[in-house]
């Protein structure tokens, strides 16, 4: 019987080294480590910057924002024409039957060609292109936005996978574990050497722990497929991905730097290039209330052929802006630049806002992860060693050492859990204040 405690003993000890092996930083290869949760998977785990690449190059939504980019470079291009009104010509051929008394009817064919151009005087002309450029600018900084978004997306969803599969391997252990522990136990039930309460108690945490392994595959199915369609991966590719969960990271920023960083966020750029945009419109529709003056030059032929005339003409003509003032045109960019002025004043304010609260988030995610590690993970180690100890020497009940260890593999969970909400904090803060700097 001794024998088979120190067995028991031996097997449980084991597990908190383990499971402490497949937390704690470096480069690991997150795989499924049971046969439940075997689906198809990429050929190679994927690292996040593979990620991005294949974010990058499939994604619906970033590959629609790029496809903008014609339309605002045709409008500018058509905005930096010489003239913003084409020419237009006329050409009149015509031909007249005079009646000539005595000698019949006589013909005299005469034509004319003119050439007329409209002229914008108000500087309509610098208006739109300067709003073309600018808007032009906006999309781009758009896309710059769009892109930083999808890789924080992608970087989150990575995290989420990488944390799943450390939990799933350490769930593993615990079944497997378990399972000799049953197995033993029932030997002893068997021989008459343990009670019906021990052999009822190692199935209890048989079933639980493979259920907690079973919950765990299920959501870390869900967490590769979300993956995968975010990467836009064939339909039955559940990617394995490569990846550590660092405890104790060195930021390579402080507050301000983060605080400046989120002034000239490409959100913030794209905004202000609208705003601009928007007040280059509105003077441009001011400066359309003056009229374009349209200029002419024409020649002609005209009379019969002994004595034909040639006329050269030059015309100019002006609408006289009585009814109409473009007020319509006017109340309407008016209203799109206080629009504009509204969103860039909103959106600066709750990026910094947003800075300050995950930047404090963060900190305390920090300090409870090296709590957990440093004082709770170390004294409930301590209590594990004690319990064995106290069990050896028969002071304690085999209930009351599973208890011991149990409460070690709860918190371990927990260190995964608070460096699971570390890395993603992380990710949220540097995408949120637009940090640019190498991670």
């Amino acid at each position: 019987m001794k024998k088979t405690l120190l067995l028991l003993l031996g097997l449980l000890t084991a597990l908190p080294a383990a499971a402490q092996n497949s937390q704690y930083p470096g480069n690991v290869v997150a795989t499924p480590a049971s046969a439940g949760l075997a689906t198809p998977a990429a050929d190679l785990p994927l690292t996040l910057e593979h990620a991005w690449q294949l974010a990058e190059q499939a994604n619906p939504t970033l590959k629609s924002a790029q496809a903008n980019l014609a339309t605002a470079e045709g409008q500018l291009a058509d905005a930096q024409g010489l003239l913003w009104n084409n020419p237009q010509i006329a050409a009149e051929r015509v031909r007249h039957t005079v009646p000539d008394p005595g000698l019949g009817d006589r013909t005299q064919r005469e034509w004319s060609v003119g050439l007329t151009q409209a002229l914008e005087i108000a500087g309509q002309q610098g208006y739109r292109r300067t709003a073309a450029e600018q808007e032009l600018a906006a999309l781009r900084e758009t896309i710059e936005e769009a892109r930083r978004q999808l890789r924080a997306e992608v970087e989150q969803k990575f995290v989420r996978v990488v944390s799943l599969q450390l939990r799933a391997e350490m769930e593993t252990g615990l079944v497997d574990l378990i399972k000799n522990n049953s197995a033993v136990t029932r030997k002893r039930f068997d021989a008459g050497e343990d009670t019906k309460l021990d052999a009822n108690f190692a199935e209890v945490e048989l079933g639980r722990a493979r259920n907690q392994l079973e919950t765990v595959s299920e959501q870390l199915i869900q967490a590769r497929a979300d993956l995968a369609m975010l990467l836009q991966l064939p339909a039955e590719t559940l990617p394995v991905v490569k990846g550590a969960l660092v405890a104790k990271p060195e930021l390579p920023y402080t507050l301000e730097q983060l605080l400046a960083a989120a002034a000239s966020r490409a959100q913030l750029r794209a905004l202000d290039y609208r705003e601009q945009a928007a007040r280059n419109r509105l003077g441009l529709e001011r400066a359309a209330v003056y009229p374009d003056i349209t200029v002419g030059l024409s020649s002609a032929r005209e009379g019969p052929g002994d004595a034909r005339e040639k006329l050269v003409g030059l015309s100019v003509s002006i609408p006289l802006p009585f009814f109409r003032r473009n007020a319509a045109g006017i109340g309407k960019a008016s209203a799109e630049l206080t629009q504009a002025e509204i969103e860039k004043q909103a959106a600066g304010r709750d990026v910094r806002a947003r800075v300050l609260a995950l930047w404090q988030k963060l900190d305390s995610l920090r300090q409870r992860t090296q709590r957990l590690e440093q004082s709770v993970l170390q004294r409930l180690e301590e209590n594990q060693r004690l319990s064995t100890a106290a069990y050896r020497a028969g002071e304690i009940s085999l209930v009351q050492m599973l208890l011991a260890t149990r409460q070690v593999l709860d918190t371990r969970r927990e260190v995964l859990e608070a460096m699971t909400d570390f890395a993603l904090t992380r990710s949220d803060l540097e995408q949120s204040a637009g940090w640019t700097g190498t991670k």
